[in-house]
């Protein structure tokens, strides 16, 4: 080793690898033990644990999903070499649903949909994460790209359908309380 060089541990390439292996084996062990809880908890209970999902994995989830919103700095500082904003506009879409309609309504929160699209969710992240943090690496396994590159086509619109129908539920909620708010106002006239 000459006088000027550094030890491989500290050059920048080998740092912005360990920390992506790190972010994504984080993202993956976040999202790998819902999916998993969800998994067992709906072969312990059946149905009935769908019911719970929001409230027994929300904050796991909301967790996950606020620190994939570093995601966007990495493609915006270069250290990962995706898209802007297909990433934005996924990242956007499943904020304001978890964040913004989700938790505003407890009702909403006990319907299966919440559980079939955090199985959806989880699903498509840890195949994601896995597949990033072994390319990382520079280890391939080719089921596992196949599987990378090609669960989103039929997930996606599942997603699509599931949130869909998520929001129909939230607007069928919030026209019945301002219909019971409006009658519970004419009564007391």
């Amino acid at each position: 080793m000459g006088r000027g060089a550094r030890p491989t541990r500290l050059h920048p390439r080998y740092m912005k690898n360990a920390y992506l292996f790190i972010y994504y084996l984080i993202q993956f062990c976040g999202h790998s033990w819902i999916f998993t809880n969800m998994t067992v908890r709906f072969f312990s209970f059946g149905k009935d644990s769908m019911i719970d999902t929001f409230y027994t994995i929300g904050l796991v989830m909301r967790l996950c999903q606020s620190i994939s919103l570093l995601e966007l700095l990495h493609i915006y500082v270069g250290i990962e070499s995706n898209h802007l904003f297909p990433r934005f506009l996924q990242l956007t879409e499943r904020i304001i649903i978890l964040f913004v309609v989700i938790t505003s309504q407890d009702e909403i929160q006990e319907k299966y949909v919440v559980c079939v699209l955090f199985i959806f969710w989880n699903l498509l992240d840890m195949v994601r994460y896995t597949h990033s943090m072994l390319a990382v690496t520079g280890t391939s396994y080719s089921v596992l790209t196949w599987l990378s590159q090609t669960l989103w086509m039929p997930i996606y619109p599942l997603c699509v359908l599931a949130e869909g129908m998520y929001f129909t539920y939230s607007h069928l909620y919030s026209e019945r309380r301002d219909v019971l708010r409006v009658f519970s106002i004419k009564k007391k006239m």
